[in-house]
């Protein structure tokens, strides 16, 4: 009696979704060409696209190779774990791509029953808006985070300052002469305290002196008082011895 042939065991497969970055130089044929090379990879390792889409040029979070800026292109496929390495190795590969990222999205899924919508893996091409990316560094440039000039590159000289900044002259200051500024203010009374200071000792010195000279003036007439009665006693002991 024949055995009935045992059904073939399905081979489960997952879903991943891969993230590359194109270098920001990368022209229209350049980025069809990693799509087609990622096409191959995953048609020939019995895999299935179920979406392509084109996110354009985005901001870094990081320079990569002096670039602020990259294409960013997400896949999404289901496949088995040998898909993931080879698609990985051909990136790797292709000097237009700087970085790339695979996560797994779901696991255990039974190949034939994914249905693919062909407007979902159509690659589009994205214009870079020139308004935005302009927006963007001046919005850098106001929060002093714009990349600085190359050397070489000539810097504009600063603004002159509007005439309503400049003070304005003194009274009776001659044509052209405007007010010093504190700081000048400032050091300009130093030498006055100065002055003062060495006045100070001058104008006591001289008083100082008159009151030693009025010291012996006062001492004088005293002296000359006990001369005069010296005098009029030895005249009165002349007329004595005459009489």
């Amino acid at each position: 009696m024949a055995t009935a042939a045992a059904a073939p065991a399905t081979r489960w497969a997952r879903e991943y979704e891969t993230i590359y970055i194109l270098r920001a130089d990368v022209d229209n044929a350049g980025a069809e060409k990693v799509v087609d090379r990622a096409r191959d990879v995953i048609a020939r390792l019995e895999g299935t696209l179920t979406k392509l889409d084109n996110w354009g040029m985005r901001k870094l979070a990081y320079p990569i190779r002096k670039s602020n800026r990259g294409i960013f292109v997400y896949l999404k496929y289901v496949g088995y774990s040998d898909l993931v390495a080879e698609l990985e190795r051909n990136l790797r590969l292709l000097d237009e791509v700087v970085r790339f990222q695979t996560v797994l999205l779901t696991e255990d899924i039974d190949p034939a029953s994914v249905a693919v919508d062909p407007d979902e893996v159509q690659y589009l091409h994205v214009e870079a808006d020139e308004e935005a990316e302009d927006a963007e560094l001046e919005r850098a440039r106001s929060l002093g985070m714009a990349p600085r000039a190359p050397r070489g590159v000539p810097v504009e000289a600063p603004a002159a300052k509007p005439e309503g900044d400049v003070p304005a002259p003194a009274e009776g200051a001659p044509d052209g002469a405007t007010e010093a500024p504190a700081a000048d203010a400032v050091a300009a009374e130093a030498p006055v305290a100065e002055a003062q200071a060495a006045e100070a000792p001058a104008a006591e010195a001289p008083v100082a002196e008159a009151q030693a000279a009025e010291a012996p003036a006062a001492e004088a007439p005293a002296a000359a008082e006990a001369a005069e009665e010296s005098t009029e006693a030895a005249s009165e002991d002349e007329k004595r011895e005459e009489g």
